[in-house]
């Protein structure tokens, strides 16, 4: 199978594989349509997530067919239209033609969308979902998101606003995403530009000069300390990136904040595998009604190097706008 393929040397490369075989709790799909994640090029360049590299083909969630599947998986059947978060626990990546995968980890798509909008989805939704489950909000409870133009961030609002959680706060950097919030259903006078002098102080007003329950940290670094600095004593710091800075643990210490660490490895790591299919059906159900909308996308371009760099360029370059990047994986006869 195609597929493209880490060399020797840590460089993305054009290559030919073999097509992996279902083992017998695990379905082959053939991928139609993939995403990228931040994490697809920072394991090229960061010690910390090359740890988590399992094949040398990367990428983490899909869209597709299954093909073919295992002596002992009965739930789904041949031609099955799936989507998945694949992480690290597929036979390779998604830069690839074919994926085998634990059929735990599957769920049917959505019916009423793509398999590029489908594709879009899991790793975002499962992170989105995992922060609003742990969390049970309450609607009086005050929220910071920052970030939440990307891709967990607007899943998460969206998820919030379908469940009449309305009381919070976000921060972007720019008006093409306070214009993407606002459509969603964010007010003007909840969106502060992070870029703007005095931003703790602009925060704090926007919520009524009180500080914050519980701050949702999709950025880490210096907000990490400016959400630390507009949260309350014994508030909630969710920690997303894990990226908080020196100073603003410290600060979280002294506050006697709880800091929630939001992981969808975690599961994979005690092969709780159920946790992702519940997971995503929850969100293929929350799509098919209409409760929430699939997130935005942008396809790069089809399964090749030139794609997977010009998509990793863009997330590294922090230029996707708000937008899901997607590759198309065309099959040889279309």
């Amino acid at each position: 199978m195609k597929a493209i393929i880490l060399n020797e040397k840590f460089q993305l490369e054009d290559g030919i594989t073999d097509q992996p075989k279902p083992k017998n709790n695990e379905v082959l799909i053939q991928i139609k349509a993939s995403g990228f994640n931040p994490i697809d090029y920072q394991m090229l360049e960061n010690e910390l997530e090359r740890r988590l590299i399992k094949s040398p083909i990367l990428g983490r969630e899909l869209s597709g067919v299954i093909i073919e599947k295992g002596a002992n998986v009965t739930q789904f059947n041949i031609g099955d239209e799936v989507f998945c978060g694949s992480g690290s626990m597929g036979s390779n990546g998604t830069y690839a033609e074919y994926i085998s995968v634990p059929k735990a980890i599957v769920s049917l798509k959505p019916k009423n969308i793509s398999f590029e909008q489908a594709a879009a989805i899991p790793s975002a939704g499962l992170t989105s979902l995992q922060i609003f489950k742990r969390l049970q909000l309450q609607s009086e409870q005050t929220i910071l998101v920052t970030g939440a133009a990307g891709g967990v961030g607007s899943f998460l609002i969206k998820i919030l606003l379908a469940h009449s959680i309305q009381n919070f706060i976000v921060t972007v950097g720019s008006e093409e995403n306070r214009q993407m919030l606002l459509n969603l259903g964010v007010k003007d006078n909840q969106i502060i530009n992070y870029k703007q002098e005095n931003l703790a102080e602009n925060i704090l007003k926007a919520n009524n000069d009180l500080p914050f329950d519980i701050g949702i940290d999709l950025v880490g670094n210096y907000m990490a300390e400016i959400t630390a600095e507009v949260l309350k004593i014994n508030g909630t710091y969710v920690d997303v990136t894990a990226l908080v800075t020196k100073d603003a643990h410290e600060m979280l210490f002294n506050k006697g904040c709880l800091i929630m660490n939001i992981s969808n490895y975690s599961y994979s790591m005690i092969k709780k595998y159920e946790y992702y299919q519940n997971s995503l059906i929850e969100i293929k159900n929350m799509i098919e009604s209409g409760t929430i909308l699939p997130p935005q996308h942008k396809v790069i371009g089809n399964l090749s190097l030139k794609t997977v760099l010009q998509a990793h360029s863009i997330l590294k370059n922090n230029q996707a706008q708000g937008h899901k990047l997607i590759m198309k994986h065309p099959s040889t006869h279309e």
